[in-house]
């Protein structure tokens, strides 16, 4: 096997380990609080809801 085809390989493998430590952690590690924001509306906001209600 020549040297490319073993970086190829190996920078695949790395790829699929790294993301999948990360998919591990994003199930095993769930935010403590659910916290929303509220967003205040601004005038923009407000006309374009208003049109969308009428």
């Amino acid at each position: 096997m020549n040297d490319f085809q073993l970086k190829l390989i190996l920078s695949m493998l790395a790829g699929v380990m790294f993301s999948f430590i990360f998919i591990l952690l994003a199930f095993s590690l769930p935010p403590d609080k659910e916290t929303y924001r509220v967003v205040t509306k601004s005038k923009v906001g407000k006309i374009a809801e208003a049109a969308r209600n009428r």
